[in-house]
């Protein structure tokens, strides 16, 4: 706040102007300045970025072994729509190539990975309760990624998706506790099961896949 002063010693001596002094209390300034400190370094710490670890193929056929009832193919096309089928493909039935979102493609996983599910929500719940340490929970969780109850997740992008698609794809793999998952490019015979199913299944003549 600030206050002026206009008592200057010439009290009743008339004809002459009176000196004002100004005096400007920095104390609320003070105040002001440590909440906007404090206010930046909390926006601060809330822009940190988030990594998350993906385990890329290595280049061999590995993608080839892991296809059969444990596999779930992902496939992020435009518009942030999704598809995804389960186990080998079925090229004669273009209903077997299924439309949805990211929403529906959580509620498949929660389906196929429900075992995993289940114990990894168990493992957390116990923790909560203080029933096992965390070292304990680290190392059941990996327990349980080791099982064969598990799925596996091949992801393919189409250059009609985009970055929020990968993104929302990768969540989903965190949150239905999907471990192996995959980040792979598209094949010929995986853009013929999208143009077949937009076709309606009209697409007969087809290559060798």
């Amino acid at each position: 706040m600030a206050s002026i002063d206009t008592n200057n010693g010439n009290d009743g001596k008339k004809g002459k102007p009176q000196r004002k002094v100004l005096r400007v209390d920095f104390t609320p300034m003070v105040d002001m300045n440590m909440l906007l400190i404090t206010f930046f370094m909390f926006c601060t710490t809330l822009s940190i970025p988030q990594v998350m670890d993906i385990a890329m193929p290595a280049d061999t056929t590995e993608k080839d072994k892991i296809t059969g009832s444990k596999s779930v193919t992902v496939i992020l096309g435009e518009n942030d729509k999704m598809y995804y089928y389960e186990g080998l493909p079925d090229y004669e039935d273009y209903t077997s190539l299924k439309e949805t979102t990211s929403l529906g493609v959580r509620e498949m996983l929660l389906t196929r990975n429900a075992a995993n599910f289940n114990k990894i929500s168990e493992l957390k719940r116990m923790r909560h309760k203080k029933e096992i340490s965390d070292e304990q929970f680290k190392q059941q969780l990996k327990d349980v990624y080791r099982s064969k109850d598990g799925i596996n997740v091949l992801i393919k992008p189409t250059k009609d998706s985009n970055y929020k698609n990968l993104v929302d794809i990768l969540d989903e793999m965190q949150i239905c506790g999907v471990d192996k998952y995959a980040i792979v490019e598209m094949e010929d015979a995986d853009k013929f099961l999208m143009e077949n199913l937009i076709s309606k299944g009209s697409l007969t003549a087809m290559a060798d896949f």
